[in-house]
């Protein structure tokens, strides 16, 4: 299967924007537009196409924004609320309210270890430990908000978004590898389990195999029955259905 392309501008290439925004999906075999749990006139909420693990989600952005440090105070209320709701969503799903959050925040193309110029928050159940994985790499972290985050991204800085414990911190982001923070969970998710090593994290090789394939299936229906636990069954309207 060939890897698809990621372009540093965002516009038509852009893969999480339309007409694009499920093309990986249907090259992997899997539902894209019926695989969005909820949304809003703001953000989309959909299984990740690559799952680090059952229940991984995607947050995002409807209209192009190159990380969450380019939102204005609106978006950034939005997003929390997601993460609030995605938090509940979780303690009936998994037995756990406690989640964790990461993005990788460009300031400048494919900066702070991002692969796709288009913001998206990635949320897990559980607490694996990330936080201590990226400090042991000599990134330290910093209290975050939504000004700090801003504050990077205007001043030309990368940086890495973690929540854990209710706690977020940014740090350094400039000149990581890609996809670091996917490693970083890889790694905290196998030393849980006794390995080493973080195996095979990066999403271009993982899409579209089975064992991802069937994770991709699993999230969405778990998460499709906690959701119509919640609030009954899915609306069909497109425009807005969010009804958490």
């Amino acid at each position: 299967m060939a890897e698809p392309s990621v372009q540093d501008e965002p516009g038509p290439e852009c893969v999480l924007c339309p007409p694009l925004r499920f093309r990986i999906n249907a090259m992997a075999g899997l539902p894209g537009e019926p695989s969005v749990l909820a949304r809003d006139r703001d953000f989309l909420l959909m299984p990740d196409v690559a799952p680090l693990a059952d229940g991984h989600l995607l947050l995002v952005t409807r209209e192009h924004r190159q990380c969450a440090g380019d939102f204005d105070e609106r978006l950034w209320a939005g997003a929390l609320h997601w993460r609030d709701r995605v938090a509940r969503l979780y303690r009936h799903a998994y037995g756990t309210g406690e989640l964790l959050l990461f993005e990788h925040g460009p300031a400048l193309p494919q900066g702070g270890g991002a692969c796709i110029d288009h913001a998206h928050w990635h949320l897990l159940p559980g607490t694996p430990g990330v936080r201590d994985v990226v400090e042991r790499r000599g990134l330290p972290g910093a209290p975050a908000g939504h000004a700090a985050v801003r504050a990077r991204f205007r001043t030309g800085r990368s940086y890495l978004l973690i929540e854990e414990r209710g706690t977020a911190t940014v740090h350094p982001g400039d000149g990581v590898r890609g996809q670091f923070l996917r490693w970083a969970v890889a790694v905290a998710l196998n030393s849980r389990s006794g390995h080493r090593t973080a195996g095979t994290w990066r999403w271009q090789e993982t899409f579209g195999l089975p064992e991802s394939r069937r994770r991709f299936l699993r999230t969405l229906r778990t998460l499709r029955r906690a959701t119509a636990a919640l609030d009954g069954p899915p609306l069909h309207d497109h425009r807005d259905d969010s009804h958490w």
